[in-house]
């Protein structure tokens, strides 16, 4: 068993072959140096001669307002045109693709949690792209699990709790959103669950995995503050204006992760057990 890693380098890459090196697990991490998968002969080439039984397709290109812009051609040409490729070369070599997408394939106007069932209906070129994407997947892919997911933080990369610890530093008073809602999600917990699901061969198909419980983004500054003296101030979404359309309301159901017997920590609890790793 060979498995690969796409976005290697990235926030989940990075924390997935992690948790693949504690466990012993052989693997492949590749980042855009090793393998651009916007092209498609190089793609095609690595994935034949490697022959892996398992891709973690984790590359992406993740920064939501330039995907509006300047960045829309990337956005396309990474998350769309990027996965065709993975997913073209993965079934060639009957591999299982696990393809990592986001709660921004959803309008966010439902006020319950989304279903894996739920209509999508994306309002950002992030959105749209990454929904192309798992379409893609579904389409070419015969094993394959698309794990969706939202507000990520952890060790690697740029995240919402680096950032808001980062601002307190230099900032006695922080504005924070406080009329969008979701779950955040640990990636330690997000690089477990994936590994969980090909690991114990759970069924093929979509998931919604993220921490237990939601809150708003002033809540969660709140929490990752709670120690620090600084003023966490609420204001709405008009107050801060962005490029790219947000999930107002963007809470997924967890029951068919749970259902796997993936048992899922409080995002308070995982953001604590973050924080801890992070002073050792």
């Amino acid at each position: 068993m060979t498995a690969l890693i796409t976005g290697g380098t990235g926030q989940l890459g990075s924390e997935l072959r992690k948790l693949l090196d504690e466990k012993e697990v052989a693997y492949v991490s590749v980042g855009s140096k090793e393998v651009d998968i916007t092209d498609e002969k190089a793609v095609n080439h690595y994935i034949k001669k490697l022959k892996p039984t398992i891709i973690y397709h984790c590359a992406a290109y993740t920064a939501v307002d330039a995907a509006e812009d300047e960045g829309k051609e990337l956005n396309q040409a990474v998350n769309v045109r990027g996965t065709e490729n993975v997913a073209k070369a993965a079934e060639e070599v009957s591999a299982i693709v696990v393809y990592i997408s986001t709660d921004y394939v959803f309008d966010g106007t439902n006020l319950g949690e989304y279903k894996e069932t739920d209509p999508t209906n994306p309002q950002s070129e992030y959105g749209r792209a990454k929904l192309a994407g798992e379409q893609i997947v579904q389409k070419l892919v015969s094993k394959h699990y698309i794990v969706r997911t939202s507000w990520v933080f952890g060790e690697f990369g740029k995240n919402f709790v680096f950032t808001m610890q980062k601002l307190a530093e230099t900032h006695p008073r922080l504005t924070v959103v406080a009329d969008q809602i979701g779950r955040p999600t640990w990636t330690r917990t997000l690089a477990e669950f994936v590994y969980y699901l090909t690991e114990k061969e759970a069924e093929y198909g979509i998931y919604h995995l993220s921490n237990e419980g939601s809150c708003s983004w002033y809540e969660f500054a709140k929490e990752i503050l709670k120690d620090k003296k600084v003023d966490v101030v609420p204001v709405t979404s008009a107050e801060y204006p962005q490029k790219a359309n947000r999930p107002k309301h963007s809470v997924m159901d967890l029951s068919k992760a749970k259902e796997t017997g993936f048992e899922i920590p409080t995002w308070q609890e995982a953001l604590t057990l973050f924080e801890m790793s992070q002073n050792r």
